[in-house]
């Protein structure tokens, strides 16, 4: 989240798109309903009609994996009718950078592309950059054609709102009336979760956010931003903590085999995350990293760039016999993974398979499942019986960034430890098994620093320590690149400051009475509520006409204050100095990418600036509509480049086959409900939610129903190419056809929370669903694939 749960009682308008938050978020459901008693209108966009849709202004039903057309044909009428903040724009954004000649786009493939790699050449999207400085060139106006906002105007204007409506199902109409809507009540917020993240557009789709809402100049203020709305089991700071196979601590490239050296890293990186990797390195690694030897780079085992390293290249290499041991913490794939054919089969490849659990989950007992042979299944599985949340202490990081601590209720039944606890065990053990060892392999385990008491010295090392006063560090600007401060995650640096535990505070004090409760918790980084602050103000560090302020340059006392930490550098340079005209200081550019261009900051190792280099999306610069791997229709805008064509699918032979409407002519979206949660390992151990919701359904427009001769209570007979599964049918309103390019076509729901374990069993919903993944963030295709619904005869 850009910006925080309080916030959003400033927003005036709220697009929930991709989030049923009503249910699923309830806590920002809270302020939601202050901003609406303050006159909010709420605009929702899904193909479900839920609750978060029952309390919404306005209700958009759209087509699974068509939200890119619908937003596409928002940011058009933006841009058409002149409704963006032309200021903003110019100042905050790099709207007026020209970009290269080589650039160009036609038939649905920007220019570089390599068909047999399916992958681009990224260099022709580049910027046109001054000979002497190797910065961009500015034009004179956005209505330079070559300018990024010229790019946009250009590659957006083929997404009229007629188009999107013959696209998406969503009527010209409301789609011109939900763009007025947000241009004309500011500030406006967009909320989504996993109902845009779960496509093979994912990145793409929540970069047509990014652009509207730069465009609106709603990024860096009250009441504005994307919010991404995380889960309640710790995603938030889970992914600040390395857990991502792609990324460090705080969201530093991992290396790669052709970065040996920290050198070589850095060249790729730059100077200022280079910093952050060696207080990374001292933390893990401590007196052993030192400049001498890189600061133990050297020791991290380099990633094959060329091989995947997601959940699903985890388990086809275990498919293939190339992974031998797997250890889930807290993770269910028998039920959570889509195409769960490939999992059962990959688990009974394994040599060993440790879970780390509350229940006996399917994944521990995959070797039962219905129609299994487990004397064929020579997998040895450990489980290790681990704490509930309630009955453990830690920290929480939630979706704003707000990073809790939270005390044990009870303690653990049985054997049951922390997870903490657990981990500490097996590292020390492993540890003292390679204790003589003498080979490089084993160096990495012999010479990590690994001294913890309890979670609150893990978080004291991951607030980090100057080593030359012996004190913990109070703020990121405190870290150096010297190995004399350490910090086991940089964006954390300061939530121990001054030797207390900033997690712990609860004071409810609000002196700006906006929301921002300085003194609850600690937020990162260094307990800012709202990111990129500074794009609140105008070129003179003052806050823009008509709104509330939140930070401004102070001309007497020559420093910047406000009612946040102001997000700039170094809060005593001037609004005219390169620093802080910068509002988004971690892009190369240091402002909003509109065109997400090819870039690095020539100058930025010199200046030790943290915006060295800029992240471009493996797919494209701009935002462009395809189609589901598996749709009910073709791509009406370029035929002939359908789907996403950086995505690889299939990568298995023989088990990831694509169906077509021909024997699946209705689309299938999955999502999780209110009553049960995740997988539902330990909702479904609770007696009175299973009374509230005892079985998995697949959700029937009544139309189709009645085509089908399917009544509510009849079995039916779900089918993909991948799977089939019987479940009981409910013909609901909530569930509507579209008319999507001249053809009717009917959507049909169902939740993923179940399997054959638990008090509550029931089929699992993920043998059915796609595991085509986007190409930059691996995230599966959920939302969006093709299956047949046919009635199960009576049995006599």
């Amino acid at each position: 989240m850009t910006n925080h749960w309080a916030d959003l009682q400033h927003a005036k308008v709220f697009l929930v798109e991709g989030s049923n938050v009503a249910e699923n978020h309830v806590m920002a459901l809270k302020w939601m309903n202050k901003a609406r008693d303050a006159g909010a209108i709420v605009i929702h966009v899904d193909p479900r009609f839920n609750r978060t849709s029952s309390m919404a202004d306005i209700y958009a039903r759209i087509r699974p994996g068509a939200d890119i057309a619908f937003l596409s044909a928002v940011i058009n009428h933006v841009l058409v009718d002149k409704l963006y903040d032309e200021e903003y724009v110019k100042l905050h954004t790099n709207a007026l950078y020209t970009i290269g000649d080589e650039f160009g786009f036609s038939d649905g493939l920007f220019s570089g592309f390599h068909q047999d790699k399916h992958k681009y050449d990224q260099t022709s999207w580049g910027y046109d950059l001054e000979e002497k400085t190797h910065k961009p060139r500015k034009a004179d106006s956005l209505d330079d054609p070559r300018c990024a906002f010229g790019k946009l105007k250009e590659h957006f204007a083929r997404y009229t709102p007629e188009l999107a409506e013959q696209i998406s199902g969503i009527p010209a109409a409301q789609i011109r009336l939900i763009a007025e809507t947000m241009a004309k009540n500011k500030p406006a917020t967009i909320m989504y979760a996993l109902g845009m993240t779960q496509h093979t557009v994912a990145v793409q789709n929540i970069r047509c956010y990014g652009i509207l809402q730069m465009l609106l100049g709603n990024i860096g203020k009250l009441g504005g931003g994307v919010n991404a709305l995380r889960g309640e089991p710790n995603v938030q700071g889970a992914c600040d903590m390395s857990v991502l196979n792609n990324y460090m601590f705080g969201y530093i490239n991992y290396p790669n085999h052709d970065q040996p050296t920290l050198a070589s890293w850095t060249r790729e990186n730059g100077t200022f995350r280079a910093k952050m990797v060696v207080n990374g390195l001292k933390a893990w690694f401590g007196d052993n990293a030192k400049k001498e030897n890189d600061f133990a780079f050297g020791l991290l085992p380099k990633k094959d760039a060329g091989k995947d390293y997601s959940i699903f290249g985890m388990f086809e290499s275990a498919l293939a016999g190339k992974m031998k041991m797997l250890w889930t913490i807290g993770q269910n794939p028998m039920v959570t993974n889509p195409n769960l054919s490939i999992v059962q089969d990959a688990l009974a490849k394994l040599d060993m398979l440790v879970v780390q659990e509350l229940w006996e989950t399917e994944t521990a007992a995959f070797w039962q499942r219905p129609g299994a042979d487990a004397k064929s299944i020579k997998t040895e599985v450990l489980i290790l019986p681990a704490a509930y949340f309630m009955e453990k202490e830690g920290t929480i990081s939630g979706s704003g960034r707000m990073v809790q601590w939270r005390y044990a209720g009870v303690a653990p039944p049985g054997q049951a430890k922390a997870d903490f606890e657990i981990i500490d065990t097996v590292f020390k053990r492993v540890r003292d098994l390679y204790a003589y060892s003498t080979e490089a392999k084993d160096a990495a385990i012999v010479q990590a620093s690994w001294k913890y008491a309890n979670a609150e010295e893990v978080l004291k090392e991951i607030n980090g320590t100057n080593f030359k006063t012996g004190e913990l560090v109070t703020k990121i600007g405190e870290l150096e690149a010297d190995g004399s401060t350490s910090s086991g995650c940089w964006l954390y640096a300061g939530v121990f400051a001054g030797g207390k535990n900033l997690s712990k505070r609860r004071d409810m004090k609000d002196p700006s009475g906006l929301g921002m409760y300085p003194g609850f918790a600690w937020t990162w980084p260094g307990n800012m509520k709202i990111l990129y602050n500074r794009a609140s103000c105008d070129a003179n560090g003052k806050p823009w006409p008509g709104t509330k302020p939140l930070v401004w340059w102070d001309e007497t006392e020559k420093k910047w204050k406000g009612h946040d930490t102001p997000d700039v550098p170094v809060p005593t340079d001037g609004p005219d100095t390169p620093n802080v005209q910068r509002a988004f200081r971690m892009n190369a550019e240091g402002v909003g990418r509109l065109f997400a261009a090819v870039y690095k900051d020539p100058g930025a190792s010199a200046r030790d600036l943290p915006r060295d280099a800029s992240y471009t999306p493996k797919d494209g610069p701009l935002p462009e509509m395809y189609e589901p791997v598996e749709s009910p229709t073709g791509n009406v805008l370029h035929p002939l480049v359908s789907v996403n064509p950086c995505v690889k699918y299939p990568r298995i032979k023989g088990r990831q086959p694509i169906g077509s409407t021909k024997d699946f002519p209705y689309v299938l979206m999955t999502s999780s409900i209110a009553e049960h949660w995740c997988a539902g390992s330990t909702t479904r151990n609770l007696p009175w939610l299973n009374e509230l919701v005892p079985e998995p359904t697949v959700e029937l427009p009544e139309k189709l129903a009645r085509e089908l001769r399917i009544d509510t209570g009849d079995q039916v007979k779900v089918s993909s190419a991948r799977g089939e599964i019987t479940v009981k049918a409910v013909v609901t309103k909530r569930m509507q056809s579209l008319r999507i390019n001249g053809k009717e076509v009917a959507t049909v729901w169902m939740p993923y929370n179940w399997g054959f374990k638990g008090l509550s069993t029931g089929p699992s919903t993920n043998y059915l669903t796609i595991d085509a993944v986007d190409p930059g963030a691996g995230t599966q295709e959920s939302k969006a694939c093709l299956v047949n619904v046919r009635k199960v005869a009576a049995q006599a």
